[in-house]
């Protein structure tokens, strides 16, 4: 159920800017404010003039990337006697592994925009104030945020402004679409899992990871999970039973999460030669499968991404195994049609990093997560094993679940 205050009830938090002017931040209404958030999402995909920019497309809805958490928020910032929407930014409260058997209740701050007219008004800190207030009733003990090493404007304005501290380096990794089918290597077999089976697993497999949430079972039930793959020895097959628990002396597993009914990208101001490029290897590859080109998908239009979660390996010949099982995602992408690439995020010294297919230019070596404590931590949940200060204490795993609702 959702815990989501509602927005006749939301308390409005006035401010006086450098220009006399009131900031009041409240909560999202879809009824009033979709049209003014759409707008400030809309000025702030412009990019660099001559340079290409990623577009995302919400698809008229501007909560969709926080919906899928039993515990979400919207605010906006209002400003001005004609009270125009200049700000918004999401949040959402889920618990998490702290790697070991720890648990926290964790706030994620996402999608923070101020409109470029009123910038360096002091807007975007009370957005993510109120939104750590907010976070907080709801028991939250910590919060964090991710974003572009790159985005230094992001980067002062949680760590210099709002106390937050640079935490985890992940990796994402982008592989596009081809028009080819990727072959799947000899003498494997790729095992659809059960749901349940799949809860089983991942909880055991990632029970000593960071990040990983106890509501895995919302997730691998929700209608965006495309399912939970296994790579197996074909050897192995006939005497191996998922419904038993007992895994596979050697495996890779992952899932898909289908992405493309929450938002799509669209890739804008490419030059005339390299769309040119892009269109006649799409073309080439489409006509001569069996060269097998890395050809580029259509990004010039509207496109979906299938994220890649839950990605773990064991045993001997792993690495083969995740990546004919990362060949079996590819090829569910190019069946669809409307998806443009495959996405994964992981650790950035995880041992499925080397193992997963991407293109180099199109993937960040670093992502960067950054945290803040806000409350305090629940020492009933942790009784086996008393809490520690999470931002302190040295990470003991290379493992990072990454929650495919964080996309």
């Amino acid at each position: 159920m959702s815990m989501k205050i509602a927005a006749e009830n939301s308390p409005e938090f006035p401010m006086k800017t450098k220009v006399n002017s009131v900031v009041i931040v409240r909560e999202y209404n879809e009824e009033r404010d979709k049209l003014g958030v759409e707008e400030i999402e809309r000025r702030c995909e412009t990019g660099q003039r001559g340079k290409p920019t990623l577009v995302t497309d919400l698809m008229g809805d501007p909560v969709c990337r926080v919906r899928h958490f039993p515990s979400h928020i919207a605010l906006v910032a209002e400003y001005g006697e004609e009270r125009e929407i200049v700000g918004v930014i999401r949040g959402c409260v889920k618990t998490v592994t702290t790697g070991g058997s720890n648990f926290v209740k964790l706030a994620y701050l996402l999608g923070l925009r101020v409109s470029p007219t009123h910038r360096r008004l002091g807007i975007g800190i009370k957005l993510v104030q109120k939104l750590e207030e907010w976070c907080k009733q709801q028991g939250a003990e910590y919060s964090y945020m991710a974003t572009e090493c790159s985005n230094e404007a992001s980067i002062n304005l949680f760590t210099r402004k709002c106390s937050y501290t640079k935490f985890r380096t992940p990796t994402m990794l982008v592989q596009p679409v081809h028009a080819h089918y990727k072959p799947v290597g000899a003498g494997i077999s790729i095992v659809r899992l059960p749901r349940k089976s799949a809860e089983t697993i991942y909880r055991r497999v990632f029970a000593n990871s960071e990040f990983f949430p106890k509501d895995i079972d919302l997730i691998l039930s929700s209608n965006l999970n495309l399912g939970t793959f296994m790579a197996v020895p074909k050897k192995f097959v006939p005497r191996w039973d998922p419904k038993t628990g007992i895994l596979p002396p050697s495996f890779a597993i992952l899932s898909v999460w289908n992405t493309k009914e929450v938002f799509k990208l669209q890739l804008k101001g490419v030059s005339a030669l390299k769309y040119a490029f892009c269109v006649g290897s799409r073309l080439l590859d489409a006509w001569m499968p069996w060269l097998r080109l890395p050809s580029f998908p259509d990004v010039f239009r509207q496109f979906g991404v299938y994220f890649l979660y839950g990605l773990h390996m064991e045993g001997k010949h792993a690495s083969l195994l995740m990546k004919s099982l990362c060949a079996f995602a590819h090829n569910m992408a190019r069946d669809d049609g409307e998806c443009g690439a495959l996405v994964a995020e992981v650790g950035a010294k995880d041992p499925v990093r080397e193992t997963i297919p991407h293109w180099r230019k199109f993937s960040w070596a670093e992502d960067l997560w950054c945290i803040k404590k806000i409350g305090a931590v629940d020492e009933d949940r942790n009784e086996r094993c008393p809490p520690s200060d999470w931002m302190k204490s040295r990470s003991s795993t290379s493992v990072i679940f990454v929650d495919p609702r964080d996309i």
